[in-house]
């Protein structure tokens, strides 16, 4: 982990790290879709599609931020990830000459190992989660001194992250609420951080991985379950010890979706815009959907879709 303090995840710090990266990423598009349209009534959410970033999520921000704002050794960079972190981290090795080794665990989707090799980092698969995952890693970085890239409990991925509000926040002004899948933390960590409280951040995570919910419910980062649909993006051990206390301070509540709201919200981006979404990126509109969010009268949402890293899928019947 870095030896910054969460102290410097400002927005101007955020802003900073986005000029830092914007030449290697994607201003990712907003969509407006008409409540109907969804099966809602009395407001039109809006989506933010991080899924159209490069490596296909949001974390080539902070994948990026990584490599440009630290120094990187001969040995490279090493991550640990469910997939999408260690695609990003893959991405920005690629396209800024460096070498990279991603370890994932046995539960990563092919789509996203596909998408690592893709990028010509090395591959080790093993562990039957994202915690053995990472344990590989930090053995690997203590023999190798490659430099550490953390999927989420690292402030230089926060600042990445939290690009993704200031981009959105330029693009749409007047939401009120944002709904924001959380897994490690990293990404509603670096957005909350960006709002701070100007615009209610609310986090989303499955049943059977609510990292976030159990550890505000006990005041501190505790284990939690690692299971579900969304494993292999929503189900890391713990949140992160950078991540929680600007959770505590900006995130107005952790709600919890079942998967098979997940898988069913998975099926109506697909079938109302045709956006083919991983479950992990579907949990926010799965709250909506399944009324664990639900909106005040002519309340503003916005809903972030995280990521595309997953096989086709048929929803037929």
């Amino acid at each position: 982990m870095t030896d910054m303090a969460p102290t410097c995840l400002t927005r101007e710090a955020i802003a900073a790290t986005y000029e830092r990266i914007r030449p290697h990423i994607r201003r990712t598009p907003v969509l407006e879709i008409a409540a109907e349209d969804l099966g809602l009534q009395g407001f039109a959410p809006v989506l933010k599609l991080e899924l159209t970033q490069h490596s296909g999520s949001f974390k080539a921000r902070g994948a990026f931020a990584n490599l440009l704002l630290r120094e990187v050794p001969a040995a490279g960079v090493a991550a640990a990830s469910g997939g999408n972190h260690g695609a990003a981290v893959a991405y920005a090795a690629m396209r800024l000459g460096r070498k990279g080794r991603i370890f994932v665990p046995e539960i990563s989707s092919p789509a996203k190992i596909q998408r690592i090799r893709g990028y010509g980092a090395e591959l080790a698969i093993g562990g039957t989660d994202y915690a053995e995952a990472l344990a590989a890693c930090e053995a690997y970085i203590a023999a190798t001194g490659a430099l550490s890239v953390h999927a989420f409990d690292q402030v230089e991925t926060m600042l990445g992250q939290g690009s993704v509000g200031l981009e959105l926040e330029a693009q749409v002004s007047d939401l009120d609420t944002l709904l924001v899948a959380v897994g490690g933390g990293g990404l509603i960590g670096g957005i909350a951080a960006w709002y701070e409280g100007r615009t209610k951040v609310i986090g989303v995570e499955p049943r059977l991985a609510p990292t976030l919910a159990m550890a505000l419910a006990a005041g501190r980062p505790v284990d939690a379950p690692a299971g579900g649909l969304a494993a292999d993006s929503l189900a890391p051990k713990r949140i992160g010890e950078l991540v929680f206390p600007i959770a505590q301070r900006h995130v107005t509540a952790a709600v919890l979706v079942a998967d098979e709201a997940i898988a069913g919200a998975q099926r109506t981006l697909w079938e109302t815009t045709r956006i083919l979404a991983e479950p992990g990126a579907a949990a926010p509109l799965a709250a909506l959907l399944s009324k664990a969010y639900v909106p005040a009268s002519g309340e503003r949402v916005g809903i972030l879709v995280s990521g595309a890293n997953t096989t086709a899928v048929s929803f037929d019947g």
